[in-house]
């Protein structure tokens, strides 16, 4: 079932004694804003997040029995080559091969104008974009460039999401480690036998983060994206923490999910002012918990047309 209404959405976690998101060029320091001391969070990073939800929980046994294939794998995944997949819409559409064949390497010596040309065209190319959407979740969802190699076009989701952003400044921790152990013979060697490998780990004490998203229901007619993606998005962002523990993120949970639903496709009030209703507020000069925050919630005076949702 298809989308007929546009919805906006404040999403809140937090981060105690880890590492929210490293930035690999810092040594993957906690990313900051450089001129506030704000922390944030990238949008594909919580993607990611809810990309590894849904790829655990309904990537291997969710089946359309229409169409006979998962609607719920994963397009961008670990260790995936994306032409393989597109290759597959051209397969399992039985579409000429040759529209499916990737671009010439462009440091070859020999290439004609045709052979530069990406591989598929028209409507081929339109039919493996929407098999591509039918059976991948992040695709309908978040969009993808499926349009190198072999050509399944390009697609512009329906669910948008911003950087997260810490309520208050971080300050970043730096702490030695130690590996009580080498890898290699002649590291052992070298230090006599101690054995013993040092290290550097990055955390935040605490942090409370603040994501904005976006739905539009135009954008989900044209990929596909309905009400069952919509609740599975909802779920995903929700619980999508509880799934993602490592060394450097022990402590990370969703503390809110605040979604307003619009009557009117085109919306019924601005989302930056529907934004601004959700406040946190720290209530001690060092916050180390979401006890130290108060959340409030202007319900007063709601824009018509606008409900407010509680996910979390």
């Amino acid at each position: 079932m298809s989308l007929t209404n546009r919805y906006d959405f404040v999403l809140l976690f937090d981060v105690k004694d880890g590492n929210p998101n490293g930035d690999p060029d810092a040594g993957n320091l906690p990313r900051l804003d450089a001129e506030t001391g704000h922390g944030l969070v990238t949008d594909v990073s919580l993607k990611r997040k809810v990309r590894n939800f849904v790829g655990m929980t309904r990537d291997q046994d969710q089946r359309d029995p229409q169409a006979g294939e998962k609607r719920f794998e994963i397009y961008v995944r670990e260790k995936a080559i994306l032409n393989r997949q597109n290759q597959r819409a051209y397969s399992a559409l039985k579409l000429d091969a040759e529209a499916a064949e990737p671009v010439p390497d462009e440091s070859s010596e020999k290439k004609t104008t045709k052979d530069k040309k990406r591989k598929g065209g028209g409507d081929d190319v339109n039919k493996a974009r929407g098999w591509m959407c039918q059976n991948f979740f992040d695709v309908r969802t978040f969009g993808a460039v499926m349009s190198i190699g072999v050509n399944c076009g390009q697609v512009r989701g329906p669910v948008q999401l911003t950087f997260a952003r810490s309520v208050d400044p971080i300050i970043a921790q730096e702490h030695s480690i130690t590996r009580m152990a080498v890898a290699t013979e002649a590291e052992a060697e070298k230090q006599g036998g101690d054995n013993r490998t040092m290290g550097r780990k990055h955390t935040v004490p605490y942090g409370l983060y603040v994501a904005h998203g976006f739905v539009s229901s135009f954008l989900a007619k044209q990929t596909g994206f309905g009400e069952d993606d919509l609740e599975l998005l909802w779920q995903s962002l929700a619980q999508m923490f509880e799934h993602d523990r490592s060394a450097a993120r022990g402590e990370m949970a969703t503390r809110g999910l605040y979604v307003f639903k619009h009557d009117l496709e085109l919306g019924n009030a601005p989302a930056h002012a529907l934004f601004e209703r959700i406040q946190a507020v720290r209530k001690t000069d060092v916050p180390r918990s979401f006890t130290d925050y108060d959340v409030t919630v202007n319900e007063a005076a709601m824009p018509a047309g606008v409900t407010l949702l509680r996910k979390v």
